[in-house]
């Protein structure tokens, strides 16, 4: 039902604190794969992809080749993106199920995105009212984690890999009506 592609950088906390939260997704079926796309070429990220039980992809390059490159390599209908580090609540499987059934029967392509939440254990820093502010103003942020079926990504062009910020492009291109948050919430360290 869902590849999930998580870009890293060849530091092995962040992935794994990332996978940990989806092994119930993964048990409960709504995850068919998780990809690491790892930038570093270390190893780190292999032996984590190992002995997780994900699939591994070298490609050293810029954050949206890499992201490009997962998405390519993907074998399901419904793409995830999450970052290295971002872990999602609990109810995230049940919510991501209902919003795939959901946007599958209505034919009207839609993407999610989580709804962003700090880390409890992060310091508070003046920046984050700031941020908070940039997500009221111009939508969502990449580090909140896309949820998109692969035809709709593929029509949109994507992660464009020679374009800076692809991300953000890539959200922009959704426009508010396309796009749906979810009650789930994602901590970002």
């Amino acid at each position: 039902m869902l590849s999930v592609i998580i870009p890293t950088e060849g530091v092995e906390q962040p992935a794994v604190a990332t996978l940990a939260a989806l092994v119930p997704g993964a048990a409960a079926g709504v995850i068919r794969e998780v990809l690491l796309v790892d930038r570093a070429a270390n190893g780190v990220i292999e032996r984590v992809a190992d002995i997780a039980g994900c699939r591994f992809l070298p490609c050293p390059g810029s954050r949206a080749a890499a992201l490009a490159a997962g998405a390519r390599q993907a074998r399901s209908p419904w793409l995830m993106f999450l970052h290295a580090g971002a872990v999602l609540d609990a109810g995230w499987i049940d919510e991501t199920a209902q919003f795939i059934q959901r946007v599958s029967t209505s034919g009207k392509p839609r993407a999610g995105f989580f709804r962003y939440a700090r880390s409890p254990y992060a310091d508070p820093r003046w920046h984050d009212g700031l941020r908070f502010i940039a997500r009221m103003i111009a939508g969502p942020s990449a580090e909140q984690g896309l949820l998109i079926a692969r035809d709709h990504y593929e029509r949109l062009g994507g992660h464009a890999s020679n374009t800076p910020r692809s991300e953000t492009r890539l959200l922009r291109q959704l426009g508010r009506s396309a796009r749906t948050q979810l009650r789930s919430r994602i901590m970002v360290a």
